[in-house]
């Protein structure tokens, strides 16, 4: 919706609102994701990946990054992405069961618990 002056008047609106946070993670990518070699994901990569996805576009992240391997014999990974959002949970409710590709493989964004932001390892408990 456009106001006289063509400002998008959603935009201005959201702004207003009051901010609260969402959990997400993105599972289906790769842990290594570089070919022929062991170097694992690294929050560069995963900060291009969403840079190159439009459906991040107008998503703020509220933190870093979290990258966790799967299990110790995958080679997958989920990456855990905290986002502002608007107390209706909408920029949530937009990304949450949305697909994109990264490389060859597909990617989902799942919706998450809130992270107590201690990972830790369930089998080696580091």
């Amino acid at each position: 919706m456009k106001n006289a002056n063509n400002i998008n008047i959603l935009q201005v609106e959201d702004s207003r609102l009051p901010k609260s946070k969402s959990y997400l993670k993105i599972i289906g990518i790769l842990y290594y994701p570089h070919t022929n070699s062991q170097e694992k994901l690294t929050l560069a990569d995963v900060e291009t990946i969403l840079k190159q996805n439009h459906i991040f576009n107008n998503i703020s992240l509220v933190s870093r990054l979290r990258i966790i391997k799967v299990s110790p014999k995958s080679d997958m990974a989920i990456v855990w992405i905290d986002i502002w959002d608007i107390q209706s949970g909408h920029n949530a409710k937009f990304l949450i069961n949305k697909c994109f590709n990264v490389g060859n493989n597909i990617t989902m964004v799942r919706g998450a618990n809130m992270n107590p932001r201690v990972p830790q390892c369930k089998n080696c408990w580091k």
